[in-house]
């Protein structure tokens, strides 16, 4: 196995108690190349990023009795190899084994902020976040199953949009990377960085693995150069 090197990606959840069920962040996770303990999509680098936007269907997660673990589903602009995440999404977790279901977003350091909007297996979620030169980001998500939408306009000065993500996640707390619900499969489509297909700038594309390497959710290639799909393998 490769020796395995760190890189701060924040956008990753703690278990904290906020309500509506979200998490508060970790800011550090370990990675190798191709892998992560907890990403599983594309990641997009090497430049300057002022966007990053796509769509997908929201999954059904299945528990197991009493089962507690969490998925994340999301868009941001850095958090691959800077301190800061600016990001927007949904999420699919077993609670006690009960499922569970909401949108959310987070401008790291800061805790995430839980939205109010429903969110549904099979719903058709859009995921926008935009920047601008002042330290402005616009981070927008829309249900187009319900016709539900959500916007807001937060800063984060010192961020360096260095990179692009879309991303399935596994949370971690303070003990490591949390266990991943199993959400089947989810579809990504129409995935942009600044304005043109992901595809376009060679995105990294990242596996999830445990501490063994054994994969826990892999990402399929890119079709059209925007459309792809991450399946869960392993809890």
């Amino acid at each position: 196995m490769k020796a395995f090197r760190t890189l701060v990606v924040a956008g990753v959840f703690a278990v904290i108690a906020f309500p509506g069920g979200s998490f508060g962040a970790a800011p550090v996770v370990h990675v190798r190349h191709g892998a992560s303990l907890n990403w599983s999509g594309y990641s997009a680098t090497g430049g300057q990023f002022a966007s990053v936007a796509a769509a997908w269907t929201q999954p059904a997660v299945t528990c197991a009795a009493l089962e507690t673990s969490y998925a994340g589903f999301w868009v941001g602009i850095d958090g691959d190899g800077s301190s800061t995440v600016e990001q927007i999404g949904t999420a699919a977790d077993c609670k006690r084994g009960t499922p569970a279901y909401y949108a959310w977003y987070e401008m790291y350091p800061k805790f995430p902020v839980t939205l109010t909007m429903s969110v549904s297996p099979g719903d058709v979620v859009e995921a926008s976040v935009e920047a601008s030169n002042r330290g402005t980001f616009i981070l927008s998500l829309r249900n187009t199953t319900t016709g539900a939408s959500f916007t807001t306009t937060k800063k984060m000065r010192r961020a360096q949009r260095i990179s692009a993500e879309v991303i399935a996640e596994a949370p971690s707390g303070a003990h490591g990377v949390l266990p991943l619900a199993d959400f089947g499969t989810v579809s990504f489509v129409s995935s942009t960085a600044n304005g043109i297909p992901i595809g376009n700038f060679s995105p990294e594309q990242i596996a999830m693995v445990d501490d063994e390497g054994t994969i826990k959710a892999q990402p399929s290639s890119l079709t059209g150069a925007t459309d792809f799909s991450v399946t869960w393998q392993h809890p």
